[in-house]
């Protein structure tokens, strides 16, 4: 879909630019999980800024407050394999994005010009006897920016044991630059509500959660529920042209369940808040509800894009990491709490040390017009 700045205009790509030091991007999660900076991001309140302990979230929480968390898992969603063309190959990597079917997946490969439709490509070691010693796919069919759909020669949880054993923990290009992944990344790159598989990213502000503070949170009389949003790949991608009119989000499939749906309005009808645990957990709440912020249960794909002039319906506090420079995800917080708010508080940020992106610090941010307790 479209998105304009509520007038009708598309917003310009630029004005979501902001300078980083390689230095603020984390290669690796703080020890325990929940001892990570928090920024708390206010634009009813003066300073809007204020520096606090993820551990400590409970104190800008209340008694009937629901934490809304994506349970998804990641996947092994990179592989590595080898072009077939006759007597010719090439070295090919693929990462996995989007699940079409039990065989079928969209995948993002590079590099791509080495792949024509109907080309094979070998994934596995040559003189393993097991079943998912050796896994082969053909390109079904070859889109734009390094697309392709793979229909592999497996079907269902055999396909899915043969991802699980030949491929990858998909680690963010900004950590895969720097580092490979490795067994530490197995449990660190995982949530501690992950346990539907399906995602190739995973939802960090999770990342942040610990069972101790989960509990702690409970006793306070703050409760939790579970979405499922499967994240595509396509969240690292950056938005291309001057301004995001032309952008289109690659689809991800999600589910709310009838009985979530009704116990998040309940909450919400009590004087409760709706607190949206990841930008994950926060545009599938807001592809689910209606016009009158009602949610309703959903299962299907989303491509909602959020930008400046969006009118949030469901989500009422926002808990997220820091995002890239000029990505989806910055204008997302940028929405919710105004472009100026955001570039104010991520220059607070840098100039405070704070970690960024993936296994980096963490916000809580207050829509504009709010005040926290």
């Amino acid at each position: 879909m479209t998105s304009t700045d509520g007038t009708g205009r598309a917003v310009r790509v630029a004005a979501f630019d902001f300078e980083l030091p390689r230095e603020r991007i984390a290669l690796r999660p703080v020890v325990p999980r929940d001892a990570a900076r928090l920024l708390v991001v206010d634009p009813g309140r003066e300073p809007q800024f204020s520096d606090r302990g993820f551990g400590g979230i409970g104190q800008l929480l209340r008694p009937g407050d629901v934490l809304v968390c994506n349970d998804t898992r990641v996947i092994h969603a990179r592989l590595r394999g080898r072009r077939q063309r006759g007597e010719s190959s090439a070295a090919i990597e693929i990462m996995l994005h989007q699940r079409l079917d039990g065989s079928r997946w969209r995948a993002f490969a590079r590099p791509a010009k080495r792949l024509q439709e109907g080309d094979l490509i070998q994934f596995g070691h040559e003189g393993r006897v097991c079943l998912a010693g050796t896994l082969a796919a053909g390109v079904e069919e070859k889109g734009e920016a390094g697309e392709v759909t793979l229909a592999f020669q497996f079907h269902g949880p055999v396909l899915d044991e043969a991802i699980a054993t030949l491929g990858e923990m998909p680690l963010p290009p900004y950590i895969a630059s720097q580092r490979p992944a490795d067994e530490a990344d197995e449990n660190d790159y995982q949530t501690v509500f992950a346990s539907k598989e399906g995602a190739v990213a995973a939802p960090t502000a999770g990342l942040h959660f610990t069972p101790s503070l989960l509990a702690r949170l409970r006793e306070q009389g703050i409760a939790e529920e579970f979405l499922t949003l499967h994240v595509g790949a396509g969240t690292f991608l950056p938005v291309q042209g001057e301004d995001t009119g032309g952008h289109r989000m690659h689809a991800e499939w999600g589910e709310i369940g009838a009985e979530t749906a009704r116990r998040l309005n309940e909450a919400r009808a009590a004087g409760g808040r709706i607190v949206a645990v990841g930008t994950t957990a926060l545009r599938l709440l807001e592809s689910a509800a209606d016009e009158q912020g009602k949610i309703l249960p959903f299962s299907g794909e989303t491509d909602i894009f959020i930008t400046p002039g969006y009118v949030f319906r469901a989500t009422d506090l926002l808990i997220t990491n820091f995002h890239l420079p000029r990505s989806t995800l910055f204008m997302l917080v940028s929405a919710f709490c105004g472009l100026e708010t955001m570039q104010a508080a991520y220059a607070h940020a840098i100039a405070a040390g704070y970690r960024f992106y993936s296994y980096g610090d963490a916000c809580l941010l207050f829509p504009a017009g709010s005040a926290a307790p």
